[in-house]
């Protein structure tokens, strides 16, 4: 199974918000293991590496990325990729858009995302971590 993990995904496990800390590490840790295969779009790296840094220093952000680089496969951003952001209305918020672009480009069968109602026309199934927790404990 291949997934795209959103960004917020990520931050949950760095900023250990919780309930949702819970799902997202055993998410991680699924994807670690090779049992599923984890993808990040790669504008979500500085994202986090920006987002982090209140609470992580300049090396524990790099060591972080650094790790998250070695679990997951990642998305690249290309020239395509940006112009059919830009030319794709059916999302409000660009970066969604890119993270469903760098999905379909990858051909994931889900987009893992704590705000589903953000990818409502998305080409990409969405689900979220706890429901996608579930998912895998039935298979």
């Amino acid at each position: 199974m291949v997934i795209l993990i959103d960004t917020n995904v990520i931050l949950d496990i760095f900023l250990k918000r919780e309930p949702y800390k819970t799902n997202s590490e055993l998410i991680l840790t699924k994807c670690a293991d090779r049992q599923i295969t984890g993808y990040l779009a790669a504008h979500s790296i500085p994202n986090l590496f920006y987002i982090l840094r209140k609470e992580y220093s300049q090396q524990e952000r790099r060591k972080i990325i650094r790790n998250l680089c070695c679990i997951f496969r990642i998305s690249d951003l290309n020239l395509d990729k940006i112009l059919s952001a830009v030319d794709n209305e059916d999302f409000s918020d660009f970066e969604d858009c890119l993270q469903e672009e760098c999905a379909v480009n990858v051909m994931a069968d889900y987009i893992v995302t704590r705000n589903p109602g953000d990818f409502a026309r998305s080409r990409v199934k969405i689900i979220e971590p706890e429901e996608f927790v579930a998912l895998l404990q039935r298979s």
